[in-house]
């Protein structure tokens, strides 16, 4: 398997506008690369379905990345459009992702089954939605990340499981 490549996108009106710091999206970069996979790009765009689902539509489509990472969007506010703008345009859901997040994230805060988190695909690419802080960004992926390479291999064609040892 190949290094997975990863953009990073923060869906945030006040991140978008310039009045509040990207806190999540930096902490994703960061474990991303800690667990060895290559940051290849990074957004900020403002909670709006059809921007959310024009830009990862865009990016998904273009060839350069395996995984894409969102947060921020994911709760159940009226600007809360992130899972709506990904299953637009996306071709399959993969309801454990979500199902995970919320379970390990019940460990730590009573309010994670609020969370709308999931992944969808789309083509090649596995598209991780998170919740906005960062603590519950970084414990989703957590979740969900012995996962992510699996994922990968099976939407880039490598079906084969590995042969057990004789």
């Amino acid at each position: 398997m190949s290094q997975i490549r990863v953009a990073v996108i923060t869906i945030s009106d006040s991140v978008a506008a310039g009045t509040r710091e990207d806190l999540s999206g930096v902490a994703l970069q960061k474990r991303a690369t800690e667990l060895g996979w290559s940051v290849v790009g990074t957004r900020l765009i403002e909670d709006d379905t059809v921007k959310i689902a024009t830009e990862l539509r865009k990016l998904a489509d273009a060839g350069l990345v395996d995984v894409i990472v969102t947060t921020g969007g994911t709760g159940v506010a009226l600007r809360d459009v992130t899972p709506e703008a990904a299953r637009s345009i996306a071709a399959r859901e993969i309801p454990g992702f979500g199902e995970l997040m919320r379970i390990e994230g019940r460990k730590s805060t009573k309010f994670a089954p609020l969370s709308r988190g999931g992944a969808v695909t789309r083509g090649s690419v596995l598209i991780v939605n998170l919740p906005g802080s960062p603590r519950g960004a970084v414990d989703s992926l957590n979740a969900v990340t012995d996962l992510i390479p699996h994922v990968v291999d099976l939407l880039h064609g490598r079906t084969e499981h590995a042969k057990p040892a004789s």
